[in-house]
Formats: C-alpha cells, structure tokens, sequence
C-alpha cells in the first residue's frame, strides 16, 4: 500500500519541483531572500537530523512560535516527515493560553523566531515541559530563555551527523500524528485538534483541484494565513505538492508592505480574512497600487462582505472567492467559485453564499431537535459536517467534544441552509443569531448590507437586550461621515423593516479575535459592562 503521508510531499517538492522557489521579505525596507524548493528540502532534512541529535523522537510533539518564514515552511516538513509532530503556536493568544497549549501537547522543544523572543520569555517561566528552546536568527544570547540553541547550530548538527547522504526519511504509518493546532480559546481553554499524515494529504489533495484553491505550477502565492493558524490553510503542502512559488511576509502583514510584494514579486494568487484585504483595498485605492497580476484570493474566516468581493473586481480585476471551514475541519471545506454558465445575476447570488462543498465532505442541516433537514436549500439549522479531514475528537480533552462530535458527524456552530447542489448559505453563528419577538435575525446579513455603504468600514452586530422583543439588533460600525439616521435610511432600501437596528455604536475599531474575526463576545461584554462607546439612538 502507498502510505499517503507528507514524506511523499516533500520528496515531490525537492525533486519535481526543485527549481521553483521561497522568496521572504526580511525587513521593513522590504528586502528579500530568495531560495529553491531544493534547499528547502535539503535544510528541511539537517532541521529533522539536528532535533533527532537533540533528543526528538517520533510522536514527540515540537512547538513552532514563529511568523510565515522559510524557518517556519522548513519545519512544516522536518517535524511530521521525521515522525514527530508539529504544535503550530498561535503567536495572538495571551502568555497565560499560550503557555497552557505547550504543556497541554506536551512540547519537548519549540522553534522561536528571532523577533519573538521577548513574546516567548514571558511564557518560558510558566511551562516545564519544553527541554529546548530553539532561535532562529542571532537573537539566542539575548533570548533570555532556558537551554536556548540557535536554529543555525541545530542545521549544522544534523548536517554532521547525515553527511552527504542527508537524513533517511523514516517510513510512517499514515494515521500517525503529523501537526497540531489548538482553537483560538474564545471560550475556556483552547482545544487541541491533531491532524494525521492522511488527513493533511487528502486536504492537500483536494484544495489542489481545479474546483478549490485552483493553484498550480504557474502561480506565485503570497501567503498572508498566518501559518500558526489551521495549518496556513495548507499552503505549505499545496505548494509542495503543484509547485507553486511561495511569497513569505514574514511579519510585515501591514498593507504598504503586502502592496510592495505584489508588485514586486507578480503575485497570482493568495489568501486571508476579510479584514486584511479591507486594509489592503484601502491603501491600493490611495496609493495607485499596480494589482494586475493578482488573479484570486481566497477570503474566509468570516462572513466575506458582497462590497469586498465587488470593489476588488470593479476596481482592480481581482476575483475574491469566498471559502469556509474551521480548525476542526481545515480550510476550503466549501468554496464560492462561479458556476459554469451562470448569468450574471445567479454568479453574484453565489459569489455571496459560504461555498459549494468539496470532495470529501458532506454537509447537512439539523434543527434544535435533532432532526435533519433536508438539503433543499430552504430548510435552516445547524450546519453539521463529515468528511476525511474533520476531527472525530479533541486532543488530550475528548470530554470538551461531547455533543459536538457524534456519529462521524461535527456540529459547525453555524446556522443556515444547503440546497441540493451543495451550496451553502450561512445566516449566522448560532451564538450570534437574534431572536427578535420570537423571529430571527441575521447579524450576518445585516453586516454585508451595512458595509455597502460607502462610508462603512467595518460592521459587526450583536444583540442588545430588549423588554418587548426579547433582542434587537445593535449596529457597531467603524464609519466616517455618517450618522445612525443615515445608516438606517441606507437599510431600509435592502432588509426587512423589522430588522432595522434601533440603536448604532460608533467605534474607533472593532475588536478581533487572535485569527483576525470579528470579536462579538467582546462587543457583547463592553455592552453588558456599559463600557461600549458612541451609542446613539437610529
């Protein structure tokens, strides 16, 4: 049998593919380093032969603290292809979740990148499971952290101890553990979800078709998904396995600095969430910015707004494809491109739904009962998923699991609607829905109609309780010249009357989660500590 495992990625990225390359962007002058698949392979094998001098075993768990650097795609591949497994750090979480995820996975070791050592020697003091700490850069003296070793020095042993041979990859049984990443902990600790070789090869697999990411050996990548967070939406092993070139910003994600590497580097494709390309859309629109070379970017994370996705395309020629999934079931679950054929009308209807679901996955909809719905398009509740690459449990914590996970099936959390092609239709997470006199709204919809206006930033809405109607809608807005009177007229045209919100919250920015969504649980505790600025009455 072919183990379908990462060893095989690899091999095809140092091999077939050996000439193209990783260019990554160094400083805030934006110089850049530039080196082929080849030598990413080559120091991916000294990475994995330097921690097995150290001690790492396979099943071992090591820790990555670091942005989107060629240290960082290097050990995408060392850790899983040497049998170890890779614990990607969020870098956004506070010391405290931070420091219980390394002793939660129990890392022996963790690669930290030069210019986050002051971050992690604020953590180092509260785990005792890490044996090494491993810097990259010449930051080692400085780090201040406990049996500290330069990322370098790790190279140069494994490259002693191989010699010309380079490392023998071990053979792997495809269901063993190949990375690690914990959820974003809104709520109570966060939860660990491991990813085997097989499920990381059959994602990687079918984003690579035609219908998904649509990436191939002609494309030049930035990649914006921090690589920390649901594994880079597998961009590294997508790469790998078509041959795309990958552009690395490092931690330059302000959007002067993504501007400069797509004009300079000609990128064809990339990815992120929607607040990342409002900023980027800013900033082209002020400063002249040359996007023509950008064909695609795949938008999720949440609720893409339909004025994104058409000023990209009106304004600059940049088809953005709204995509959805989550930690529990990896990036790309379902993608929004345009149907065959499809008039203008049915094209911009879809452009605006999650996405049509992907091979591999199957989704259904389930009311508060228990009972499946049918697929019909019309029927809403809970979006329920299964497939290869969705999670039958939690890590170390399955009781943090029980009533999500049951029968092979996940229960998404969000609230909506699958027709009987697959396309799905989200109205709202189903702890962000308002129940106004006993009928819903859908805080989603009211955000994408919000940010319409031209004057409108961003938008989140939460529920403000109400006597009467249980809730109403509260309208947070990031906006410049325009007041709540305004703002409600501009809704009346496009939602029901009913949903109007009766009161609006001016904010200087609204707060975000550590993977870049709209934080309401923290719009939620301002309201309820009436600590919310800029309320007016609509």
């Amino acid at each position: 049998m072919f183990p379908l495992t990462l060893t095989h990625v690899l091999r095809r990225m140092g091999g077939v593919h050996a000439e193209h390359e990783v260019v990554a962007q160094l400083d805030a002058d934006g110089t850049t380093a530039t080196a082929s698949f080849e030598e990413v392979a080559v120091r991916a094998g000294e990475l994995a032969a330097g921690l097995r001098a150290l001690g790492i075993e396979p099943g071992d768990r090591v820790g990555s603290f670091a942005w989107n650097s060629p240290e960082h795609l290097e050990a995408y591949y060392a850790v899983p292809c040497s049998g170890a497994v890779l614990h990607t750090l969020n870098l956004r979480l506070f010391p405290e979740q931070v420091a219980y995820t390394i002793e939660h996975a129990g890392d022996r070791a963790v690669i930290v990148d030069s210019s986050l050592v002051e971050e992690m020697a604020k953590v180092a003091p509260l785990v005792e499971c890490v044996e090494r700490y491993v810097v990259t850069g010449d930051a080692v003296a400085a780090s201040g952290l406990p049996n500290a070793i330069s990322y370098d020095e790790v190279l140069a042993l494994g490259a002693d101890s191989v010699g010309e041979a380079g490392f023998e990859w071990p053979e792997l049984d495809e269901n063993s553990g190949a990375a690690l990443c914990y959820t974003s902990g809104t709520t109570g600790n966060p939860k660990g979800v491991l990813y085997t070789h097989r499920t990381l090869c059959v994602h990687t697999l079918t984003m690579s078709a035609y219908d998904a990411y649509r990436l191939a050996e002609r494309d030049r990548v930035l990649a914006v998904v921090p690589m920390f967070h649901a594994m880079g939406w597998n961009l590294p092993y997508l790469a790998g396995l078509v041959g795309c070139d990958v552009i690395l910003p490092g931690r330059y994600l302000q959007p002067e600095h993504l501007a400069r590497l797509i004009e300079r580097q000609r990128v064809t494709a990339s990815s992120g969430v929607p607040t990342i390309w409002m900023d980027l859309l800013r900033y082209a629109d002020e400063h002249g910015t040359d996007l023509s070379t950008l064909e695609s970017v795949i938008c999720g994370g949440t609720q893409v707004p339909p004025s994104l996705i058409r000023a990209y395309e009106d304004r600059h020629g940049v088809a953005v494809v709204q995509g959805w999934g989550m930690t529990e079931v990896l990036p790309g679950a379902a993608i929004a491109h345009d149907p065959p054929g499809a008039s203008e009308a049915e094209r911009w209807e879809r452009r605006n739904l999650a996405g049509r679901v992907t091979p591999f996955y199957e989704l259904r909809v389930v009311a508060d009962d228990g009972t499946v719905l049918p697929n019909d398009g019309e029927a809403t509740g809970e979006i329920e998923i299964r497939g290869v690459p969705v999670a039958s449990e939690y890590f170390r914590n399955p009781e943090a699991g029980e009533g999500r996970f049951e029968d092979g099936w996940l229960r998404t959390g969000d609230v909506g609607s699958v027709d009987p092609r697959g396309w799905m239709r989200i109205t709202d997470r189903a702890k962000d829905v308002i129940k106004s006199g006993g009928e819903w709204i859908s805080s989603v919809d009211l955000e994408s109609a919000l940010m319409e206006h031209p004057a409108v930033e961003t938008a989140a809405v939460i529920a403000l309780p109400d006597e009467r109607w249980s809730e109403r809608p509260l309208a947070c807005v990031v906006a410049a010249d325009a007041d709540a009177a305004e703002l409600r007229e501009f809704l009346a045209a496009r939602v029901a009357k009913w949903w109007l919100p009766d009161e609006f919250a001016f904010l200087e920015a609204i707060p975000l989660t550590s993977t870049g969504k709209f934080d309401k649980k923290e719009l939620r505790a301002m309201l309820a500590e009436d600590r919310l600025p800029g309320r007016v009455r609509a």
